[in-house]
């Protein structure tokens, strides 16, 4: 039986709803990159990130507002909230946006997924959490699944791939660790209140990259700003309350590998929305990977 669950069968609270919620938040962020991919054919790419980041804190902040929590956070929160925003928020969204400009986008995908090898390297020095075999071994499907899907480049690196790449590196490293220490010490704030301010002082600092990018807006169609508010409103918005709720019931080396299952879908949403093509080798990649979060979500 599930941590937390009764006779009854009860679903929230426990390890399965847990699994659930970072599934949906895989899935969240995977369409992300197709639609952002289709967005930076209008805007730049600082301009999309902080765009769709301001509108999200505004709709985490009407949300909080509904629910009637209290908006400013106690003083003792402030370090960690503001340790948190960069690392998942802002460091993450600077750091990627930079690798992507600058490598092919399968190299930077493949680096910025090492997420859960951190995840589970720092879980042990500190949370204790010692890697099992069956986590080692769901760790090298999905990777090999990821690496797979996304057609890594076996070639040598160079030194103009060597910066950029160690930028993807450092972007993987940072969300493993805020995966980490919010799972072992979460903030002490609603849910809704915590994205907010999180994703506003993330969003700070990419708006201080976004300033000096040329931008036409009226180049934006409806559906540009369709995606513009559904990455708002679901990856930035929603996606994190989920993932942030799921940490307090799953360990952070099982979400971390589970939430690889994103650049599978993220693959699947760019041959729907893009008409990319997706045939045997994604196959297989898709099965390698989904057999790794299956290896996860066990005990």
């Amino acid at each position: 039986m599930d941590r937390g669950t009764t006779s009854s069968g009860r679903f929230i609270g426990t390890r399965s709803e847990g699994i659930a919620l970072v599934l949906f938040t895989a899935c969240s962020w995977g369409i992300t990159w197709p639609t952002t991919k289709y967005l930076l054919t209008m805007l730049p790419p600082y301009t999309v990130r902080s765009t769709s980041g301001l509108i999200g804190c505004g709709l985490a902040l009407v949300i909080a507002i509904l629910r009637r929590e209290r908006i400013w956070p106690p003083r003792d929160q402030w370090r960690r909230l503001i340790l948190f925003a960069m690392l998942n928020f802002g460091l993450f969204i600077v750091l990627t946006t930079q690798a992507i400009a600058r490598l092919r986008a399968s190299e930077a995908v493949t680096i910025t997924y090492t997420i859960p090898v951190w995840a589970v390297l720092l879980s042990w020095p500190l949370a204790g959490e010692r890697p099992t075999l069956t986590k080692l071994l769901a760790l090298l499907l999905a990777l090999g699944g990821v690496a797979l899907l996304v057609g890594a480049d076996t070639a040598e690196v160079t030194w103009d791939k060597a910066f950029p790449a160690g930028l993807a590196l450092a972007a993987a490293i940072c969300f493993g660790l805020g995966t980490v220490l919010a799972a072992q010490k979460p903030l002490r704030l609603p849910p809704t209140i915590s994205v907010f301010w999180q994703a506003l002082i993330g969003i700070t600092l990419v708006m201080a990259f976004a300033a000096p990018e040329h931008r036409n807006w009226a180049g934006v169609s409806d559906t540009g700003w369709v995606a513009l508010i559904y990455i708002a409103a679901i990856p930035l918005t929603l996606a994190y309350l989920t993932w942030f709720r799921a940490l307090r019931l799953v360990s952070a080396s099982t979400a971390a590998t589970t939430v690889l299952i994103s650049p599978v879908v993220g693959v699947i949403g760019s041959g729907i929305m893009l008409h990319e093509t997706f045939g045997p080798r994604q196959l297989l990649a898709l099965a390698m990977t989904l057999s790794g979060v299956a290896l996860a979500s066990r005990r």
